[in-house]
This record gives structure tokens, sequence and C-alpha cells, in this order.
């Protein structure tokens, strides 16, 4: 196999990726990435502000790119935006379920009562992270089908893998997201064959806005980052950047037969003992 046959299984050159949660850290990372790779790319989000100046950055960086306001809990929205899309570019192959995050009212207080949870707040850390993952895939790989082949690429986290203290919503959420991955590989194949895959990247321990104050403060990390560290084979917090490899390759062909998959990028966190 040449090298150019090799380069050829990872282009993304012109191929239509959506990405919802566009507006946040990991997402501005990931349509970076994309772009970087030739790809056109649909920002969704619900900050406009920070939506049109980064279609607009990447503009200037010669890349192909529409920012469309959207709430990944309104179908209506998603719908629009699906409409746009298409009348834009005419398909759909690529889907990135980017949106999502910790609710801080979810977030359980050392010593709270566990048998006296916000259930309010739970569900709010609930529909955002599995049914803002659920309800895009329902409208955008609908298209997907209706257009040629696809691939959806779902975030997990960590705290689907194993316990992760005081995150109740949102850990739950994350594990419905890995279970929905493997059931949905399963149901596409049995009616589109290979055209649909769906897989899952489970970040390991990366700081963003909605867990800075869990990991770090002024002067160093929190015992709950100090915790996190010890138990990372690589010793480090992840950077965002350092996702878009896999992605790279969950979206193109150079993982045509993989479905059904959650990849961890943790630095060895969820195989490490402690010991």
């Amino acid at each position: 196999m040449s090298i150019s046959q090799e380069k050829k299984y990872f282009n993304l050159k012109e191929k239509v990726i959506v990405v919802t949660g566009a507006t946040g850290i990991l997402g501005e990372s990931f349509v970076s990435g994309l772009v970087n790779m030739e790809a056109r790319v649909v920002l969704l989000g619900r900050n406009e502000t920070v939506g049109e100046e980064r279609m607009n950055a990447l503009k200037e960086k010669g890349g192909e790119a529409i920012f469309i306001k959207t709430d990944v809990l309104s179908r209506p929205e998603l719908e629009r935006a699906r409409d746009i899309t298409l009348n834009t570019w005419g398909k759909i192959d690529g889907l990135v379920n980017a949106a999502g995050g910790n609710v801080p009212e979810a977030v359980v207080a050392p010593g709270a009562d566990v048998f006296d949870l916000d259930m309010e707040a739970l569900k709010r850390a609930f529909d955002l992270n599995l049914y803002g993952t659920i309800l895009p895939t329902c409208i955008f790989g609908k298209a997907m089908t209706q257009t040629g082949r696809g691939s959806i690429v779902n975030i997990s986290s960590m705290a689907a893998q194993s316990a992760i203290t005081r995150v109740l919503g949102y850990s739950m959420a994350k594990a419905g997201i890995d279970n929905y991955t493997r059931w949905m590989c399963v149901e596409l194949a049995q009616r589109y064959g290979d055209a649909i895959r769906i897989n899952a990247i489970a970040p390991g321990f990366f700081v963003t806005n909605q867990n800075r104050h869990l990991l770090v403060e002024k002067d160093g990390y929190t015992k709950r980052g100090e915790a996190v560290i010890r138990n990372t084979p690589f010793k480090r917090f992840g950077n965002a950047d350092e996702l878009i490899g896999t992605l790279i390759w969950l979206l193109s062909d150079a993982s045509v037969f993989v479905s059904g998959e959650v990849i961890c990028v943790d630095g060895g966190f969820h195989i490490f003992s402690g010991v």
C-alpha cells in the first residue's frame, strides 16, 4: 500500500461535518482540527457571538464553515440547521455530538445528603448530555441515510467508565451515551448495512469551564485534581487538541469497519489500578 493510499483513508476534504457544542472548549478544538483537514464544518451552538467569531476565524484561515444558532434540545431548531446545511452543501457526511457538560446545581457537594438530591438539576444534566446527543443523531443521522454514507461521533466520559464522585447526573447521562452508541450501532447496521457508523470518544480529564472549579484553584490543583493526576499514568490533564486525531480517524474512512466503540483518550486513567 502506498503512502498516498494511506493518506486517502484519513481524507476529510469537502466532507460536510456538523459539530454541536461548537461554541464550547472542546468544540473549538474540534472545528479547528476539522477545517485543517479541509472539511466543510457546520458549527452549532447557543452562543451566537462566540459562534460567529469562530466561524469568521475559520474562514479567515481559508476554511469553509457556517454557524447556525441551535439548541440541541429543540427539534425545530435542529431541523432548521439540517435544512440550511443541506441547502448549502447538499449532504451531511458526519456528526460530532460535542454539546454537553456538567450542570453546577447537579454537582453533589461534599458531605451532602445523598438521599436528598436536586432532581430538577439532575434532569437538566441528563437532558443536556444524553438527549442532547440522541436528538441531533435522529435529525442529522436520518439525513445521512438519505444522502449517502456517514459517521457519527458521540462524546462520552471517564464518568461512564467508573464511579466519579459528586457528578451523578453527568455520570448517568454519559453512561447512557455509551449504551446508546452500542445500541444504535446495531440498529443502524440492521437497517442500513455499513453505511452509517456510530462511535464515541471518552476523554480523560480535560480542564473546561464546567469543571475548572473542581480540578484547579489559584495556587494549583484541588484535592480532586490531585487525585486525578495521581491516578493518570501520564501525570497531567489532557489538552483539547489531543482529541483531534481520534476524531479524524472516526470520521474518516480509516475507521470504515469500526462502529459501536467507545475510545478512551485519557492518558491511561481508565486502566490504572493505582498501584
